[in-house]
């Protein structure tokens, strides 16, 4: 089994290349993780990542430069139903407009916007960095194993809502809930980074690459 991390330019993907080998090593898989720009690569993957880190515009730009990415994606995810994971940013841009600095379009998948937090609390901090647990609003396969209140960690100023509440999978809090992870069909996106998240986060990306949507 193939699976695909989509690089356009936005950091440093060894960390999360390397959690998906170790996560797919540890389940006897033979995954074989490719780290690409390269679309025919994306298209013939048997799993696809879309990891991100940097500002939501930047990162559509830097996706949107990649010839014909774009197009593939939406036809090996949207058509053909391949098993996509989104990490922060990359999450972030299944919505219909980022608010960074702008209003900027996404890929609209899911849909709604991603906007800047705003704690109830003004003491705390943005960005909001650090372990949180997890709140379940419904059970997912990729998150068997979870229990509530699992930890997880984020780094993020912004966060997505999705257009449908019903997509959200899970909240956490930091002065106020907010997504931590939503998905629909064989789509499932992360605020937090699995690959810094420990035993949890691995869970998280074994549970992926064994999921069956």
């Amino acid at each position: 089994m193939s699976v695909a991390i989509v690089d356009y330019g936005s950091g440093n993907l060894r960390s999360a290349a390397k959690a998906f080998e170790r996560a797919a090593a540890d389940r006897g898989l033979g995954e074989v993780v490719s780290v690409t720009a390269d679309p025919e690569v994306v298209r013939k993957a048997e799993r696809i990542v879309l990891p991100g880190v940097g500002s939501f515009a930047d990162c559509m730009a830097g996706l949107s430069a990649l010839p014909g990415m774009i197009d593939v994606l939406k036809e090996a995810v949207l058509d053909r139903g391949r098993p996509f994971f989104g990490i922060c940013v990359g999450a972030q841009l299944l919505a219909a407009r980022g608010l960074e600095h702008g209003t900027h379009a996404g890929l609209g998948w899911l849909g709604g916007d991603v906007l800047r937090m705003t704690p109830s609390d003004p003491a705390l901090k943005i960005p909001h960095m650090g372990w949180n647990d997890l709140v379940f609003r419904r059970r997912h396969p990729v998150f068997d194993g979870l229990g509530e209140g699992a930890q997880v960690y984020f780094v993020h100023s912004y966060v997505l809502r999705p257009a449908d509440a019903g997509d959200v999978v899970a909240e956490a809090e930091h002065g106020g809930r907010f997504p931590a992870a939503f998905g629909r069909d064989s789509m499932i996106g992360t605020q937090f980074h699995p690959e810094k998240s420990q035993a949890n986060g691995l869970r998280i990306i074994g549970n992926f690459l064994a999921w069956r949507p």
